[in-house]
């Protein structure tokens, strides 16, 4: 992993988390639903889950189908958000979620997903999770991560500048996503470590934040 694993001490004034495999695992579903969908077009499934993570789907879509109309990737897209929110089997929090959640009650904090909003309620109450007040889904944006108009966003609506924001991402598009929007990033999960964030964890059980005075927050990662 390209990110340090040692103890790191963070402080911001707000924290912006991504929601799959930073809050939730759904993992399964998404191999499902994707797998499925890569048979049907004639393309290698393995290629196809290195790409779709952090990404919405029709963003993913314009990646591993370069020549098809946007129109139809949006209807595709549509159809996919439906399946998906139609099936919860295997969607579990993420080890750590609930108490790290709980800790950021009263401190200031946005959900940051490329899921629309059927999609991230029914994930986040499948997991057992409470949705943050501050949301910015797939309806919220015009670009999807990569770009950093979403966490730009979340920054905005809580009144807190991108520098002194940290983002909790999961994804080599929401790491690069964060990167650009100018803020500090904690990997979470395997994945995480090999796009550059600033410090990584396995899971959020390795997470601990507290409110310091003054707005401010620490974060303890690792």
């Amino acid at each position: 992993m390209t990110a340090t694993t040692a103890p790191t001490v963070l402080t911001a004034r707000a924290l912006l988390l991504d929601m799959d495999g930073t809050l939730v695992n759904s993992d399964a579903v998404v191999e499902r639903i994707w797998r499925r969908w890569a048979v049907r077009h004639g393309l290698d499934g393995n290629e196809v889950m290195k790409v779709v993570h952090g990404r919405q789907g029709h963003a993913s879509m314009a990646l591993l189908l370069p020549d098809r109309p946007v129109e139809q990737n949006h209807a595709d897209n549509a159809r996919m958000l439906a399946e998906e929110t139609a099936d919860m089997e295997g969607v579990v929090a993420i080890p750590g979620a609930p108490e790290f959640l709980a800790s950021l009650r009263g401190l200031p904090h946005a959900l940051v997903t490329s899921a629309d909003v059927p999609l991230s309620t029914a994930r986040m109450a499948a997991a057992g999770l409470d949705l943050p007040d501050v949301r910015v889904t797939a309806e919220s944006v015009g670009a999807s991560k990569p770009d950093p108009e979403g966490f730009l966003k979340g920054a905005a609506e809580l009144g807190v500048a991108p520098a002194y924001c940290i983002v909790f991402e999961d994804s080599g598009a929401g790491i690069q996503a964060g990167r650009a929007a100018g803020m500090r990033v904690v990997g979470v999960g395997p994945r995480a470590g090999f796009h550059g964030p600033d410090a990584v964890v396995r899971d959020l059980t390795a997470v601990r934040v507290e409110a310091v005075g003054d707005g401010a927050v620490r974060v303890y990662v690792g």
